[in-house]
C-alpha cells in the first residue's frame, strides 16, 4: 500500500512547484500554497491520532485521506489560477495529515513478533521506491510536455490503494481491557520527546525544502549557475530519490542494530554536507555538478533519519497512546512544511539565489547534534 501511495505522490510532491512555475507563479505564491497545505495538515494529524487511540482501524483515516487526495488531484489538474491552486493544496494537506499517523502506527501493529526497527526500514524502502518511480515518471511526463499528468497518475494510484485497503484491512490499536488503569497523561511522557521533536524539525525542514525550494532553485539558477530546464531539474531530483532507494534498506538495517543517536547524528551531518554543497553551487558556472554531488549526502541523511526517528518515537511513547504520539511527531512535518517553504520563497525572491538558505540549514543541522545526548533513554 505504501509503495502504491508513494508512487502516485512522488511526482505530485516534487513537480507541483514546476507545474505552477510554468503558470508564471512567483516563488512566494508557490510556497504559500504549500504552507496552506501544511497548516491544514496540522489539524488533520490530530484528528487521525485521536481516531486511532479510540480503537479505530488504521484503514479509516487512510480511506478518508484517499478521497481528499483524489479531489486534490482533480482540482490541481484543472487549475491555472491561484485560487484553484490554493484549494488543491488545501485538500492535499488534509489528505497528508490524515494519512501519516495512521500509516506509521500500522507498522508496529502489523510486524509482531518481528522488531519494529527492521519493519520501519522495510516500509521506508517501499516509500523510497514509490517516490523515486513517481518522480521519474513525472520527469518523463515533463519531457513529453505533459507535466500535469502527474495528477492523473496519482488518481490512479489512489484508487488502487483504496482497493487494496478494502481487500486487506489494516489493524487497529488495542484499547486495553475494561477496568485497566488509563494511560498516563501526555504531560508525563511528552517532555521526553522534545529532543527528538527538535531534531525532527531540522530533518523535516530539509525534506520540505527538497520538495519546494530545490525545484525552484534549479529552474531559476544561482549567482553564477545557470537555470536548468524543467525536465533536467526533475531528473536531477530523481537522482537523489534513486540514491535514497538504494541506501534506505541497507542503511536502515545497519542502523537498526545501533543506538538511535548514531542514525540521527549521521542524518544531521549528511544534511549539513549536502546543504553546504547546494550553497556553493550557486557560486559556480558548473554548479549543476555540485548539485549532483550533493544528492548523495542528502539521500543518506533521509535514509538514516526516516526509520530511526520513528523507531525512537515508538520506544519513548506509551503503547496505548501511539496514535497521539504519532500525531505529535508528524506535526513536525506539518510545521516545517508550513514555515520552510514560506521562508524559502521570501529568500529566493529576495536574494534571487538559494545560497543563504542552504548555508543557514547547514548551520542549524550542525547545531542539532547537541541534542543527541538527551536521547539516551531510547537506547
Amino acid at each position: 500500500m505504501r509503495l502504491i501511495s508513494s508512487l502516485g505522490s512522488g511526482g505530485v510532491i516534487y513537480l507541483t512547484p514546476m507545474v505552477f512555475h510554468r503558470e508564471a507563479f512567483s516563488a512566494v505564491s508557490v510556497t504559500q500554497g504549500m504552507a496552506l497545505a501544511a497548516l491544514a495538515g496540522t489539524l488533520a494529524r490530530l484528528i487521525s491520532g485521536l481516531l486511532l487511540d479510540r480503537g479505530r482501524s488504521c484503514g479509516l483515516p487512510l480511506l478518508l485521506a484517499a478521497g481528499l487526495a483524489f479531489g486534490a488531484d482533480a482540482v490541481l489538474l484543472a487549475s491555472h489560477g491561484f485560487p484553484g491552486y490554493l484549494l488543491g493544496q488545501l485538500l492535499l494537506g488534509l489528505a497528508v495529515g490524515l494519512y501519516w499517523p495512521a500509516v506509521e502506527l500500522a507498522v508496529p501493529l502489523s510486524c509482531a513478533p518481528q522488531p519494529s526497527a527492521r519493519a520501519f526500514a522495510l516500509v521506508r524502502s517501499a516509500d523510497a521506491l514509490g517516490v523515486t518511480c513517481g518522480a521519474v515518471l513525472g520527469a518523463l511526463l515533463a519531457a513529453l510536455g505533459w507535466i500535469r499528468g502527474v495528477y492523473v497518475a496519482d488518481m490512479v494510484c489512489v484508487l488502487a490503494m483504496v482497493a487494496l485497503l478494502l481487500h486487506r484491512p489494516l489493524p487497529h490499536q488495542p484499547t486495553g481491557p475494561s477496568g485497566e488503569a488509563p494511560p498516563p497523561p501526555w504531560r508525563q511522557w511528552l517532555p521526553a520527546l522534545v529532543p527528538l521533536l527538535l531534531i525532527t524539525l531540522l530533518a523535516t525542514a530539509m525534506q520540505a525544502l527538497m520538495q519546494s525550494a530545490l525545484p525552484l532553485d534549479l529552474v531559476r539558477g544561482g549567482l553564477e549557475r545557470g537555470a536548468l530546464p524543467e525536465s533536467g531539474s526533475a531528473l536531477l531530483i530523481g537522482v537523489q530519490l534513486g540514491l535514497l532507494l538504494l541506501l534506505q534498506w541497507p542503511v536502515g538495517q545497519a542502523l537498526a542494530r545501533r543506538p538511535v543517536g548514531t542514525g540521527l547524528g549521521l542524518s544531521l551531518l549528511s544534511y549539513a554536507l549536502g546543504s553546504t554543497l547546494l550553497a556553493i553551487s550557486a557560486l559556480s558556472p558548473r554548479g549543476a555538478l555540485l548539485i549532483l554531488a550533493a544528492q548523495l549526502p542528502l539521500a543518506l541523511g533521509s535514509a538514516a533519519f526516516l526509520p530511526i526517528a520513528t523507531e525512537t518515537l515508538v520506544r519513548l511513547s506509551p503503547a496505548r497512546q501511539g496514535g497521539l504520539a504519532m500525531a505529535v511527531f508528524s506535526q513536525c512535518f506539518a510545521i516545517t512544511a508550513l514555515l520552510g517553504p514560506l521562508l524559502a520563497g521570501v529568500l529566493l525572491d529576495g536574494q534571487r539565489h538559494g545560497a543563504g538558505l542552504w548555508l543557514g540549514m547547514a548551520a542549524l543541522c550542525l547545531a542539532g547534534l547537541a541534542l543527541l545526548p538527551r536521547l539516551a533513554r531510547a537506547g
